[in-house]
C-alpha cells in the first residue's frame, strides 16, 4: 500500500496514533494511557504505537507528532509543557532515533490548526487561526497550508497573553500556571470555565452543566456563560486585529458551547480595528480528532524536522 501518513497525539492522560491515506481517510485510529513522569517510558510507548500501526498496515510511513508545549529553536529541548517530564529533554531527536527515521514535531494547538486548515473548517482559506479551549487555551497559525512557528517557536501562544480590555473586576485576573496573572488561559479554558461555573452556581457545577440550566433558562447560568462569550470575543479580536485570518476555528472542550458561534462574531465588531469583518468562526470540522490528524499531515509538510544521528 502506499506510505501513511502517521500521527502522534502526545496528551497528558492519553496518546493517540492514527494513520491516514493520501485522500484523508483513516486507515487506523487507536489511543493508549499516557506514562506520566516517565520520560523514556513516553517514548518508548510512542515508538511502540508507530511499530504497531505500521505492522498492521504492512507499510511503513512518515511520521508527524503533536506534543504539549514548544521545542526551542536554538536547543531543541521541550519548554513550556504542562506534562512537565518533558520539559528540557530533546524530545525530537529522541523520537527521530527511537524511530530511525525524520519526524516532524510541533504544538498541539499548531497541529489542529494544520488539520483544519487542510481538510476540516479551514480547508481552502488563506490564513487560518486555531484555538483549543480545553483543559489550557492554546492557538496555531496556518498561512497557506503551513504551520508557522515563528523566529522563536512560540507563534500562536494566544493564551500565555492577558484578556485584552479587562473589566475592573477581571484585574489583575487568576493566577497562570506560567507564573503570571490574568492570562487568556485562565479565562477561556475549560477549567476556568468550570470554576466561574462552581463559584455561581454552586460546588460541582461544571461548564456542561452551566450550558444546560443557561438553556433551560436559569439567569445565573446565563450570566456566567455571557461573560464568557464576552472575554472570547475580546480575546478573539486581538487575533483579528493581529493576523487578521480568513478563519478562526475552534476546538477542545468548549467548542461543544453552541453559544460561542453567533454570539462572539456578534459582539467581537467593538475590539476590531476595521469597519467590516469577514472573518469566519466555526467549530473544528474533526472535532477531537483534529489534533491527530494534524500531527499526521505536519509529517508530510514542511514542519520542524528531526533526524536520526548519522
Amino acid at each position: 500500500m502506499p506510505s501513511p501518513a502517521i500521527g502522534i497525539d502526545l496528551g497528558g492522560t492519553k496518546t493517540e496514533v492514527i494513520a491516514l491515506g493520501d485522500n484523508g481517510t483513516t486507515l487506523l485510529r487507536r489511543r493508549i494511557a499516557s506514562p506520566r513522569d516517565d520520560y523514556g517510558a513516553t517514548i518508548r510507548a510512542i515508538a511502540e504505537l508507530v511499530r504497531s500501526a505500521e505492522q498492521e498496515l504492512g507499510a511503513r510511513g512518515t511520521v508527524g507528532i503533536g506534543h504539549p508545549g514548544s521545542l526551542s529553536p536554538r536547543t531543541g529541548l521541550i519548554r513550556n509543557a504542562n506534562s512537565v517530564w518533558l520539559n528540557g529533554r530533546p524530545f525530537g531527536r529522541d523520537m527521530a532515533a527511537a524511530l530511525d527515521r525524520a519526524v516532524a514535531c510541533a504544538n498541539d494547538a499548531d497541529c489542529l490548526a494544520l488539520s483544519e486548515a487542510t481538510d476540516g473548517a479551514g480547508a481552502g482559506a488563506h490564513a487560518v487561526f486555531g484555538i483549543i479551549a480545553g483543559t489550557g487555551t492554546g492557538g496555531g497559525l496556518v498561512l497557506d497550508g503551513v504551520a508557522i512557528r515563528g523566529a522563536n517557536g512560540i507563534a500562536g501562544e494566544w493564551g500565555h497573553n492577558p484578556l485584552p480590555w479587562p473589566d475592573a473586576d477581571e484585574w489583575p485576573g487568576p493566577l497562570c500556571w506560567c507564573g503570571r496573572h490574568g492570562c487568556i488561559e485562565t479565562w477561556l479554558s475549560g477549567t476556568a470555565l468550570g470554576r466561574e461555573a462552581s463559584r455561581a452556581l454552586g460546588d460541582g457545577v461544571d461548564a456542561a452543566d452551566a450550558a444546560t440550566r443557561a438553556a433551560a433558562g436559569d439567569l445565573a447560568a446565563a450570566a456566567v456563560l455571557d461573560r464568557y462569550v464576552e472575554r472570547f470575543a475580546k480575546a478573539c479580536a486581538t487575533v483579528i486585529n493581529l493576523f487578521d485570518p480568513d478563519v478562526i476555528v475552534v476546538g477542545g472542550g468548549a467548542s461543544n458551547l453552541e453559544v460561542l458561534y453567533g454570539d462572539v462574531p456578534a459582539r467581537w465588531h467593538r475590539w476590531v480595528f476595521a469597519d467590516a469583518i469577514d472573518t469566519a468562526f466555526r467549530r473544528a470540522r474533526h472535532g477531537d480528532s483534529s489534533g491527530v490528524r494534524g500531527a499526521a499531515w505536519l509529517g508530510r509538510g514542511p514542519g520542524l524536522t528531526h533526524r536520526p544521528a548519522g
